[in-house]
C-alpha cells in the first residue's frame, strides 16, 4: 500500500512537471527541506510510480510538425484480436503521438502530427485505412492550439 501523498510531495511533483532540470538541491530549497530527506522522497515517488520517466519536452513547431489531427476510428469488427491487432499497429506509427480507447460513437480516438496536410493524406490513405477493420475515420484538423500541457493539477 503506498503512502499518501503529503502536501511537499504535491509540491514536489508540482516543480518537477515543470521543470525536470530541478536538482534535489534546489527542489529542497524551494519546499523547504533538506536535501537529503527531499532526495528521498523523489525517489520514493519514482520507485511508487508517481513519476513515470522525466523527458524533454520539443516544440513540434519548430521541428516542422505543423499539422494536428485528431482521428476519431470505428473499427468493423470489435473482436479481441482485431483489437490487439489494431493497438499493435498504431504503436509502430510515428505520426500517433496519442491513443485512446473510447466509449460512444467511435472506438479509438488518435492524435496526430503531420508536415503538412499532404503528409496526413498520405499517413490517412496509405497506412490508417489500410488497417483491416478499420470502417471509418473521421479526422479534425486543429486550427490553432489554446493550451497544451503535460502538467496534472496537483491541488
Amino acid at each position: 500500500m503506498h503512502e499518501p501523498l503529503s502536501a511537499i510531495d504535491r509540491r514536489i511533483l508540482r516543480l518537477l512537471q515543470r521543470n525536470a532540470d530541478l536538482s534535489a538541491a534546489e527542489i529542497a530549497k524551494k519546499v523547504e527541506l533538506s536535501q537529503s530527506p527531499c532526495w528521498r522522497r523523489i525517489n520514493r515517488l519514482q520507485e511508487e510510480g508517481f513519476i513515470e520517466r522525466k523527458v524533454a519536452l520539443l516544440n513540434p513547431k519548430r521541428l516542422g510538425f505543423t499539422i494536428t489531427v485528431f482521428v476519431s476510428i470505428k473499427l468493423s469488427a470489435h473482436g479481441r484480436s482485431n483489437l490487439d491487432e489494431f493497438e499493435r499497429a498504431i504503436t509502430g506509427y510515428s505520426e500517433v503521438i496519442e491513443c485512446y480507447t473510447m466509449a460512444g460513437s467511435s472506438d479509438y480516438l488518435l492524435k496526430v502530427v503531420a508536415r503538412d496536410i499532404a503528409s496526413y493524406e498520405r499517413f490517412l490513405r496509405d497506412q490508417l485505412l489500410q488497417r483491416p477493420h478499420v470502417q471509418e475515420a473521421h479526422s479534425s484538423i486543429a486550427m490553432s492550439e489554446v493550451k497544451r500541457t503535460t502538467e496534472l493539477p496537483l491541488d
